[in-house]
């Protein structure tokens, strides 16, 4: 039998839920041989890879994954295992929605500085949604207000919306048309909330945030693709506690902060880090107010994270 297209719609880690061009869905296993080619990741085949398929039976519905067509562009992290290897996380993305929150839980500014960066690493373009506004006082919009002249002066959509209200959801649901949106995020932020308004037959578990520690209970365990009424398709990963950006080095990292990228051809140096180096157009930019301040020390503190050692 001829091999099968398919497109990866979740990954349980040893098995994948494939859906072929007609529409099928197949378990589909890897075939020895794939596991043998010179992958780094932990997980040679992603939510959205396309790859070629071949029946293994038919009556129960089992294939084998032969390979993997070239990705568009993928995002990854580092592995939550294993600090030089790197999980990826979904592929061929036409977008990326970071969903964040203002309370319960609590998202920080470098948690999403962090998935900002590597979005822009692998050219995928970014949406900041903030959820719960129906639990927002005064205090927190001005918070949301801060993060709109933030990240929106950096090129970045930045919408309040309510999945337990409706709130903000037109608007929302218009961006993801026709698109392959991955969403991350949090634990706790709200993901499975919105996926049930979208998908009423769903059914995804939710949790309450932990009350002893504020933080998020996971509720998903392996990354999966949903297709959206309106058209498009939307990827749900696990809650994530930290982002660790992988294969980054020191300078490179300005080049994914966009308000910088456009003021940093005028540095007197070419690999100029926009530390102490004089005549820089980044730190001249960030004491014009041309740059917000608080990004670029969240650059300074990622700088200093990163050690080319390890790459």
């Amino acid at each position: 039998m001829a091999a099968k297209r398919g497109l990866v719609y979740k990954s349980t880690g040893s098995w994948y839920s494939v859906r072929d061009e007609q529409g099928k869905f197949w378990n589909a296993r890897i075939k020895g041989v794939l596991k043998l080619d010179e992958i780094t990741s932990t997980n040679p085949v992603a939510v959205g890879d396309w790859v070629q398929l071949e029946v293994e039976d038919e009556e129960v519905g089992t294939a084998m994954i032969l390979n993997i067509e070239p990705r568009r562009n993928y995002l990854h992290r580092q592995s939550p295992r294993h600090k030089h290897q790197h999980h990826i996380v979904a592929s061929n993305l036409d977008q990326s929605m970071l969903l964040v929150t203002i309370k319960n839980p609590k998202t920080s500014t470098g948690f999403i500085d962090r998935c900002l960066v590597a979005s822009e690493m692998y050219h995928v373009s970014s949406l900041i949604v903030c959820n719960k506004a129906d639990l927002y006082g005064p205090k927190e919009l001005a918070v949301f207000e801060e993060w709109v002249r933030v990240y929106g002066g950096a090129g970045y959509p930045v919408l309040l919306v309510s999945a337990e209200t409706g709130q903000g959801m037109d608007d929302l649901q218009a961006r993801l048309v026709d698109k392959t949106t991955l969403v991350t995020g949090h634990s706790g932020v709200g993901k499975s909330s919105l996926l049930n308004r979208w998908l009423p037959g769903l059914n995804r578990r939710t949790q309450d945030v932990s009350g002893w520690s504020g933080k998020g209970l996971h509720t998903t365990t392996f990354a999966e693709m949903f297709e959206l009424p309106n058209g498009g398709k939307i990827i749900d990963t696990p809650g994530m506690r930290e982002f660790g950006l992988v294969n980054l080095e020191r300078a490179e990292l300005s080049h994914y902060f966009p308000e910088m990228r456009r003021v940093m051809e005028h540095c007197q140096f070419n690999n100029c880090l926009h530390l102490n180096e004089p005549d820089c157009a980044v730190k001249t930019a960030v004491r014009d107010g041309v740059i917000d301040e608080k990004r670029y020390l969240s650059y300074v503190n990622l700088l200093e994270s990163i050690d080319d050692r390890n790459y």
